[in-house]
Order: structure tokens, then C-alpha cells, then sequence
């Protein structure tokens, strides 16, 4: 089973837990979510996962694309002709990628902001065993531990640590103050232009 699979079914994107995080992130950041697209974003935004090698590489980033495709299909389309007909949500959980918003030179969408600060409320405890279990948790460390950008893409962020729960915390802090600088609009300047090759 790949690891991008795992991830979604019992890894750090599981799709029973994650979701979960996301609208707590969005309540404590908007309020409470009370459109019903909305949760279905938060539900569908990483499904892109299933089947990828890796989490991380080319290929990861482009898990983007089936929950921006699903998103789409089942709320842009349904406008028909109306004016309001286009890619609204499609963006909106295409563009919870940093990265992705990065290439495109766009506007990070709320659902950024959201995904980012579910990982900050995600418990160590619940965390760490199943990013374990998945197994993602040695590439995302590997991409932080690397000596230069062009190796790994976290190196900027400055949190490698070889113990896992010190990593973790290291996240967490770094998370916390891009969303303190980020999470009205302004120019996300942390977040690399490009992916290392």
C-alpha cells in the first residue's frame, strides 16, 4: 500500500480524523461552519493522497486536484449558466496548497489557513503514531533535515530535530507564527517559489 493511501486511511490525512481538525480550525479562525460545502471541503480537500508514492514530491502536490475536481463537479456545475458559474470551489480547495498557490502566483483560499491550524490542534498523542503508521513522518522529517532548500523543501522552516515529538513541536511553533503573519492575506514570502528538484 503507498504511502500517500495510508496517510488518507489512518495516517495524518485520515479521512476520519482530519476533517475533524480542519472545522475546528475554521470555527476557531471564522466561526462556526455553517454552510454544508464546507464540510465537504474539509472532507474531500486531501482524497488527492490516495494512491501517491510519496507525500511531498511532484506527484504529492498534486493531490490538490481530485478534492478541487470533486468540489467543483458537485457545486460549480450545479450554477449551470447562472453568473456565478465558476471555479469558486474548485479554488477554494485546490488553493488550500501553499505550494500550489506558490506556482500559480494566487491567493492562498480560507481552507489554507484552516488545514494549517488543524495541524497545530492535532495532539501529539493522536499525531505521531499515525503519521508512523503511514510512515510520511520519515519523509517529512527527511525534507527537514536536508542541507539546503534544493534538497529539502522544510529546511527554511528551521525544525529538524532527530525526536519525533520535539520535530512535531517545531511544527506546531512554526505553524502558529505563518498563521499569525499570514492568515489575513497578506503575501505568504515564507513558503519557497518552487518545489527542489
Amino acid at each position: 500500500m503507498r504511502t500517500g493511501t495510508k496517510s488518507v486511511l489512518f495516517g495524518a490525512h485520515c479521512f476520519l480524523l482530519h476533517p475533524w481538525f480542519v472545522a475546528a480550525g475554521w470555527w476557531k479562525l471564522y466561526g462556526f461552519p455553517f454552510d454544508p460545502r464546507l464540510w465537504v471541503a474539509f472532507f474531500v480537500h486531501d482524497l488527492g493522497y490516495m494512491g501517491k508514492v510519496n507525500m511531498d514530491d511532484e506527484e504529492g502536490e498534486r493531490h490538490v486536484f481530485l478534492g478541487a475536481k470533486i468540489m467543483h463537479w458537485l457545486f460549480d456545475e450545479v450554477c449551470g449558466t447562472c453568473p456565478f458559474r465558476q471555479k469558486i470551489w474548485y479554488q477554494f480547495s485546490f488553493y488550500h496548497s501553499r505550494f500550489m498557490a506558490k506556482r500559480y502566483n494566487a491567493s492562498l483560499s480560507k481552507l489554507a489557513y484552516a488545514d494549517k491550524l488543524a495541524i497545530v490542534l492535532t495532539p501529539s498523542w493522536l499525531y505521531l503514531p499515525m503519521a508512523n503508521w503511514s510512515g510520511e513522518i520519515w519523509e517529512y522529517m527527511k525534507l527537514a533535515k536536508a542541507s539546503s532548500e534544493r534538497d529539502g523543501k522544510y529546511v527554511s522552516m528551521n525544525i529538524y530535530s532527530d525526536d519525533q515529538r520535539v520535530w512535531f513541536e517545531n511544527v506546531k511553533t512554526y505553524l502558529r507564527a505563518w498563521l499569525k503573519q499570514h492568515q489575513y492575506g497578506s503575501e505568504d514570502t515564507w513558503t519557497p517559489s518552487q518545489r527542489p528538484q
